[in-house]
Formats: C-alpha cells, structure tokens, sequence
C-alpha cells in the first residue's frame, strides 16, 4: 500500500536522498542507522516495565518509542534512495538491508512484549505472522516469482500501525496494534500465498 505512495512522492524522495548522498557516508551507514534507530525503539518500549512511564492518557515509552520507530523507517526509505542515486545498489547491500529490517522486527516485537504494552501471546502472534509474510516473499522470489506490493501489510505498513496506534491516548493501544497487526499480516500472508501459488500453477501448466 505504501509503495503506491512511494511511487506519488518519488520526485521528492530523490531530492532527499540527493541531499543524503551528498554526505558522502554511504546506503549501507543509513541503513544501520535505521536499525539503531529501531533498537533505540525498542529499548524505549522495554524501559516501560522499569520505569514509571505511564501517564494516562498517553504511555511515555509507547509515544517515544513510536517517534524513534518512525524515525527508523524514514532511514529505511533514505538507504534505497541513496544506493540508487550514488549506484551502490549491490547483493551485499540487498542481503543487509533484509536481515537488519527482520532483526529490527523481533526486537521491536521483543521490547513491546518485555515493556508489557502489551500482551506477550499478542506480540509473539503479530510477530510470528509478520516474519512468515517475509518468508512467503523470500521464498516465492527465490522460486522466480515477484511479490512486492502484494497484500495489504507490508513490513513497513505493519511498523507504521505500531508507531501511531501506540501513540493513541487510548487505553491498550499497543494491545489493539498488535491484534490489527496479527490480522492484517494474517490476512497478508494468505494473499502471498494465493498469487504464488496461482503463478507457479500457470508456470507449470
């Protein structure tokens, strides 16, 4: 859904990463630096189960945490942009940026459940779902298949849902994101599934 909007905003996600380039620091920095940001994140939400942070109506860890979280993603657009814009774009690059996005998924998953924002069995399913969403496209792509865009709750749709829902002043907001998560990467995973299957079946026809 999202890449729908990437698509609108191109003209000025090239200039930022123009400026970004400019810098001379390289994609692979700005992408560890997202992945900072995001154990900042999660850090931010474990500290809840610590310190006294919940000042109704909204959660101090939950608030902060989301602005460090969607901080994260914006590095997470910046990195693609600049290995384009200084053509960096290689294997190694493309290897790094997936695994630190799926360690930045458990460890904000990990400091959700361990801040208790939320309830753990919620937090494992959210994120059970959401790997198994990576996985499915992983897998199809290694199979030939192309699965971008596919679903309704890509990993940066499911992030987002966490940063602004956890900021609701709303009693259990993290507690609904991560059943809206479960649902929309649930129901993710099932469409993956369906167009893979769909398009294997007519290549091997």
């Amino acid at each position: 859904m999202l890449n729908k909007l990437r698509n609108l905003l191109e003209p000025t996600l090239t200039k930022i990463g123009a400026s970004f380039a400019s810098t001379g620091l390289s994609a692979n920095f700005w992408t560890a630096l997202g992945l900072a940001m995001s154990v900042l994140a999660a850090i931010i939400y474990a500290s809840n189960a610590f310190l006294d942070l919940d000042w109704r109506p909204w959660n101090f860890a939950a608030v902060i945490g989301g602005i460090f979280l969607l901080v994260s993603g914006f590095f997470d657009i910046v990195d693609g942009n600049v290995a384009r814009i200084t053509k960096q774009i290689s294997k190694k690059g493309a290897f790094l940026d997936s695994v630190f996005d799926k360690i930045a998924e458990v460890l904000i998953f990990g400091g959700i459940a361990l801040g208790q924002l939320a309830d753990s069995f919620w937090c494992l399913v959210a994120l059970g779902l959401s790997l198994l969403v990576s996985y499915t496209r992983a897998r199809a792509e290694s199979l030939g298949g192309k699965l971008e865009g596919i679903g309704i709750g890509e990993r940066a749709e499911r992030l987002l849902l966490i940063a602004i829902i956890g900021m609701i002043p709303v009693r259990e907001a993290m507690q609904w994101a991560m059943i809206i998560i479960s649902i929309v990467a649930g129901i993710t995973l099932a469409q993956r599934m369906v167009v893979t299957v769909r398009r294997l079946s007519s290549t091997e026809a």
